[in-house]
């Protein structure tokens, strides 16, 4: 260090430094200038554990958004049941028997759960049937519901309305369509509402269009389940009871009220169709909302760990950063030694040493998370990944985090700093 910038430090230190000293921050930027690629390789170890935290929670973030997307399909109370194959013998009967469900098993649950359910539907698949409009053939599901199971599946008739009650006792022979049939069908018509389809012979009158979230599901055709269980059918059987159970004050309380239910169903459907208690196979029930609760445990469980990996990327950089600052302690041993020897007080030097921490702890910082939040803004809303919905992350956490980070590369750049200000005069003026 030349004696002008030596003198011209000491005769700043008889008067007290601040943040906004010229002096100081031209001695940082010389110091920054001489060690280019020391600078920029610590730099670049903080400002890529900032952007890897805010990339990680910001895809944690669009896991979450993407399941609530998921479970929005349909509503996030119901729970459905549907019979399968026994696994195991049970009073004399043995395992492999095929469970079928019927009207009796519908109305009895609806008469023993009535205070619990909210809103209820069977339904019924219609198969090996062929569909016609004019002289197209059209290839799509065709389910028998009740006028209820539009809450339960959770979507919205867009035009005309959905099947009533009147529908089902008059064995209606109307029909509703997906939004997606609509357009690949009846494109060429102002809409579909007064169409006729042929069912296997029978003419069905489309009286509504709906609207699924999961344009998959907008490829089928709704029609009365009596109409269906009579007029295909010719019996009483059932694919699956679907229930909605009444909105409480939590989720836990939810989750709590949906387990209950499942259960209570559960045992009803088996000890009916006498399947083993123990039998995982003969009677299947599923929950929304408890299949929600494991999701969003998941998800809460992947965010932690990206917590925990982005905090140790950032821990690296401020180890670097701290490691950087001995380097330089060590380097300026002799300059030290002279300013202590001209006058210089120990928090001066403390100062001129976490000035330059601070100084690049917060820029790679910021940079980092520029960058990231930049990316996420960007791609986010164009990923197309299952169970990913538009990753982002909120700035106030991100900028919260960088915070933090640069309180790190104050306490990472005080030890070195301190160091240097215990070093003895007449040892550091040895110092070559």
């Amino acid at each position: 260090m030349s004696y002008r910038s030596t003198h011209a430090y000491f005769i700043n230190h008889q008067t007290p430094t601040t943040m906004f000293d010229i002096e100081r921050w031209q001695e940082i930027f010389d110091t920054i200038r001489k060690n280019k690629l020391r600078t920029f390789l610590t730099g670049l170890s903080v400002a890529s554990g900032i952007f890897i935290l805010v990339i990680l929670l910001g895809f944690g973030q669009g896991m979450q958004n993407g399941i609530e997307k998921e479970f929005k399909q349909d509503a996030t109370t119901s729970i459905w049941a549907w019979p399968e194959t026994t696994s195991k013998a049970y009073k004399g009967l043995n395992p492999g028997r095929r469970i079928r469900f019927k009207n009796n098993d519908f109305e009895m649950a609806g008469r023993l759960f009535k205070e619990e359910i909210e809103y209820e539907s069977p339904r019924v698949f219609v198969r090996d049937v062929n569909i016609n409009y004019g002289n197209e053939a059209l290839v799509y599901s065709i389910q028998g519901v009740s006028s209820e199971f539009q809450f339960i599946e959770g979507f919205s008739t867009v035009e005309g309305r959905f099947i009533n009650y009147k529908d089902e006792i008059s064995l209606g022979k109307v029909a509703i369509v997906g939004k997606k049939i609509k357009q690949d069908v009846f494109n060429k018509v102002d809409t579909p509402i007064g169409e006729i389809i042929d069912i296997s012979g029978i003419r069905f009158t489309i009286i509504g269009v709906f609207k699924e979230q999961n344009e998959r599901e907008e490829e089928r055709i709704y029609i009365p389940l009596t109409t269906a269980q009579r007029v295909f059918n010719g019996d009483d059987k059932l694919n699956t009871l679907s229930y909605t159970l009444p909105p409480v004050e939590n989720f836990e309380q939810a989750v709590a009220q949906a387990v209950s239910f499942k259960d209570n169903l559960r045992n009803y459907l088996k000890e009916e169709h006498v399947v083993a208690p123990e039998d995982d196979s003969g009677v299947q029930v599923w929950s929304a909302m408890e299949e929600a609760k494991r999701y969003y445990g998941i998800t809460g469980n992947m965010k932690i760990f990206f917590w925990f990996v982005g905090v140790c990327t950032i821990i690296a950089g401020v180890v670097g950063v701290s490691n950087i600052m001995l380097i330089v302690v060590k380097e300026r041993t002799r300059e030290i030694g002279i300013r202590k020897a001209l006058g210089a007080k120990p928090w001066s030097i403390v100062g001129m040493i976490l000035h330059e921490s601070i100084f690049v702890t917060a820029i790679s910082g910021f940079t980092g998370l520029i960058f990231s939040m930049t990316l996420l803004e960007v791609v986010g809303p164009h990923v197309k990944i299952d169970y990913i919905v538009n990753p982002s992350v909120n700035f106030n956490v991100a900028f919260s985090t960088v915070m933090v980070l640069i309180l790190a590369g104050t306490l990472a750049g005080f030890v070195p700093a301190w160091r240097a200000a215990k070093v003895q005069v007449v040892e550091s003026l040895r110092d070559e």
